[in-house]
């Protein structure tokens, strides 16, 4: 695992609307990653993208040429730093969630029993009857955790509803109010920090296309923003909070950390 050179800083990387869309790779974006990891910077994958196992992404990302074994965070992983060993836990989620829970030494149940929690997050095979075991849970007592929030997912073809989306009808059926653990939310922060220091989280640039999560990400660590116009918002479009840099895509954001005027 590279480290970071003097002069150099961390890049935590949104993956969906920054490297890919539907693991389709944007123009420029791989060979981006090459030129500022050949520059010295440490580059992280920070995704709310909690449905794979962290195998698979960087696997995916391995085959369409970026080198990732240990360097994608996701908000499955941030989920379960909130779940406690030997917890029991109902999963509404993906193979992802699945993997971060038992990693974690908590159990995963199926609901017809006692439960501690239900983490949900995006997963295309959702249905009324994984709400109904998932809602009745969390009614009954189990905490409930979303690794994240995001109403939308990007793809080629445009937004599709996000894991944000099957959240909110767990939390309309169970009248439960859930954590979020993704970004931008602290979980997610603590994961960034316990990875590469509290002082290398600082010095990082977030490059994202959601300001209302890659961009508070930021504001939660303390760190820069650079807004690429490569994923869910128009370019032009005006963003909250302020980016310290408003960039084509991540081509564009390594051109200017490269030459040092960023």
């Amino acid at each position: 695992m590279a480290a970071v050179t003097d002069g150099a800083c961390v890049v935590l990387c949104d993956l969906d609307g920054v490297v890919w869309l539907s693991h389709q790779p944007i123009a420029g974006s791989v060979e981006a990653i090459a030129r500022l990891r050949g520059a010295g910077h440490r580059v992280l994958f920070v995704t709310n993208n909690s449905s794979a196992r962290v195998e698979v992404q960087e696997a995916a990302l391995e085959s369409i040429g970026i080198p990732a074994a240990g360097d994608v965070l996701t908000s499955a992983q941030a989920a379960a730093l909130l779940i406690e060993p030997m917890e029991r836990v109902v999963v509404c989620g993906g193979e992802g969630v699945v993997q971060a829970v038992v990693s974690r030494g908590a159990t995963v149940v199926d609901g017809s029993g006692a439960a501690d929690v239900v983490v949900v997050g995006y997963h295309r095979t959702f249905d009324y009857e994984r709400m109904l075991v998932a809602s009745r849970a969390a009614r009954n007592g189990a905490r409930l955790i979303g690794t994240n929030d995001d109403a939308t997912y990007p793809t080629p073809e445009g937004p599709i509803p996000g894991g944000g989306a099957i959240l909110a009808s767990i939390v309309t059926a169970s009248g439960r109010t859930p954590v979020i653990a993704g970004k931008p939310y602290e979980p997610m922060a603590a994961l960034v920090r316990a990875t590469v220091g509290d002082v290398e989280a600082k010095r990082a640039v977030m490059v994202g296309d959601r300001p209302e999560t890659d961009g508070l990400m930021a504001t939660t660590l303390g760190c820069r923003y650079a807004h690429v116009e490569s994923g869910v918002t128009a370019p032009g479009t005006l963003v909250e909070p302020t980016p310290d840099l408003v960039a084509a895509n991540l081509a564009d954001v390594a051109d200017r950390l490269i030459a040092g005027i960023f």
